[in-house]
C-alpha cells in the first residue's frame, strides 16, 4: 500500500491553513464592529485551527481532481469549508462530552469558563464556558457555509453541491445525537455503536468530502458509488482507530489526558465488544467505571487490561486492517495521482498515532 507524499500532503494543508488565516481575518472587522468583546472567539478558533490533520480538506480536495477538477485555489478554499465545520463539531462534542482538553489545549468551553472565573464575573463560570462555547459552534456552522459559497467556485456547481452539504450536515448532527444517547442508555449494542460510527465518523468524514468535491467538479454517479465503497469502510476504521487511541493513545499524541474516553463513558465499539465477552466479574467493573470522571490511573489500566483480556483490542484491530483492505480495492480504478494520494490517505486516517 503507497503513502501520500509528505512534500504533497503537507502542500495542501499549508494552503487550507492560509484560506483559513485569510477567512478569519476577515471576520475579524465585522465582530469588532460588534463589540470589542469578541477577540476572545476568533482568538480561540485560531488556536483551535493549530492542530489536526485536515483530513476532510484533504478528501473533499482530492475527490475534486478525482473528477477532473483542476488544481485551482477555488477548489482548496471550497475544501477548507469542511474544516471550519469540523471546528463546529470538535467545539460542540467537548461540551457534551464535558471533555478538559482538545489537542493539547483547553476545550473551549473551559477556556471561556476561566475566562468568566478570572475576570470574577457573575454567575456560574462553567455556564458561562459552555453557553459561550455553544455559540462559538454555531459560528463555525455559518462560517463554513459562508468560506464554501465564497470560495470563487461557479455557482451552478456551488448549488449542485448544496442538497449533498445540507445532508452531510444532518447525517452528522444526527449522528451526534445518536453518540449522546447511548452514552445516556447505556450502551452494549455493537450494532447500535456502529451506526453511531456511520452517521457521525463515517461518512461525514470521508464518504461525503470525497462526494462533495466531485459534485462540485462535474462528475459521475460512478465515481460517487466508488466513494462510497472507499469512504464507508474507511470512515468506520478512523473511528475504531479515534476509539483505540481514546484509551490506549499517548496523550502527546492524541493531545487528551490518557484514557479520557473512559472517564467520558464513550460507548465504542471496542466497549461494545468487551462486555460482549467479558466474564460477570470483567463486566461488573467496566460498568462500575466506565463514566467515571475521577477515573485515576489505576482504575484506567484495569479497564485497559479487560479490553485487552476480553480480546475486544485484539478483535478492533482485525476490523480496522479488514476495513482498510476493502477501502484499498475500491479504488483501483481511480486514475492517478488521485489513487495514490487516496492510498495514501488510507495509512492518514488509520495510523496508530492522530
Amino acid at each position: 500500500m503507497s503513502s501520500t507524499s509528505p512534500l504533497d500532503a503537507e502542500d495542501l494543508r499549508v494552503r487550507v491553513r492560509k484560506h483559513l488565516d485569510d477567512f478569519i481575518a476577515i471576520q475579524v472587522p465585522r465582530l469588532d464592529g460588534v463589540g470589542e468583546d469578541l477577540d476572545v472567539f476568533t482568538e480561540a478558533l485560531t488556536d483551535l485551527m493549530n492542530g489536526g490533520k485536515r483530513l476532510r480538506p484533504a478528501f473533499c480536495y482530492w475527490g475534486w481532481r478525482a473528477a477532473g477538477g483542476a488544481d485551482t485555489e477555488n477548489a482548496v478554499k471550497a475544501a477548507t469549508a469542511l474544516e471550519l465545520l469540523q471546528a463546529c463539531a470538535l467545539v460542540h462534542d467537548d461540551v457534551m462530552d464535558g471533555s478538559d482538553t482538545r489537542r493539547g489545549l483547553p476545550a473551549a468551553h473551559r477556556r471561556f469558563a476561566a475566562l468568566h472565573r478570572g475576570n470574577q464575573w457573575l454567575g456560574s463560570p462553567e455556564d458561562f464556558g459552555i453557553g459561550a462555547a455553544i455559540l462559538l459552534g454555531d459560528l463555525c456552522l455559518s462560517w463554513a457555509d459562508e468560506l464554501l459559497m465564497s470560495s470563487g467556485l461557479p455557482v451552478d456547481r456551488l448549488m449542485a453541491a448544496k442538497p449533498l452539504y445540507d445532508e452531510m450536515r444532518t447525517e452528522l448532527m444526527a449522528g451526534q445525537y445518536l453518540d449522546l444517547l447511548e452514552q445516556a442508555r447505556g450502551g452494549g449494542s455493537i450494532e447500535r455503536a456502529e451506526r453511531v460510527i456511520r452517521f457521525k465518523s463515517a461518512k461525514y468524514t470521508i464518504e461525503r468530502p470525497l462526494h462533495l468535491g466531485v459534485i462540485l467538479a462535474g462528475g459521475s454517479a460512478e465515481l460517487l458509488t466508488t466513494f462510497t465503497n472507499y469512504g464507508l469502510p474507511l470512515g468506520e476504521a478512523f473511528q475504531l482507530r479515534d476509539d483505540v487511541l481514546g484509551v490506549f493513545g499517548d496523550p502527546s499524541e492524541t493531545g487528551k489526558p490518557a484514557g479520557d474516553d473512559l472517564r467520558e463513558g464513550k460507548r465504542t465499539v471496542l466497549i461494545a465488544k468487551a462486555l460482549e465477552n467479558a466474564s460477570p466479574a470483567q463486566a461488573s467493573k467496566v460498568r462500575r467505571h466506565l463514566g467515571d470522571p475521577h477515573l485515576d490511573t489505576e482504575g484506567v489500566e484495569l479497564l485497559r487490561a479487560i479490553l485487552t483480556e476480553t480480546g475486544a483490542l485484539a478483535a478492533v484491530e482485525s476490523r480496522i486492517s479488514e476495513l482498510t483492505q476493502q477501502a484499498h480495492d475500491a479504488i483501483t480504478d481511480v486514475s492517478n495521482p488521485a489513487r495514490e494520494v487516496l492510498d495514501g490517505l488510507i495509512v492518514a486516517a488509520t495510523a496508530r498515532a492522530l
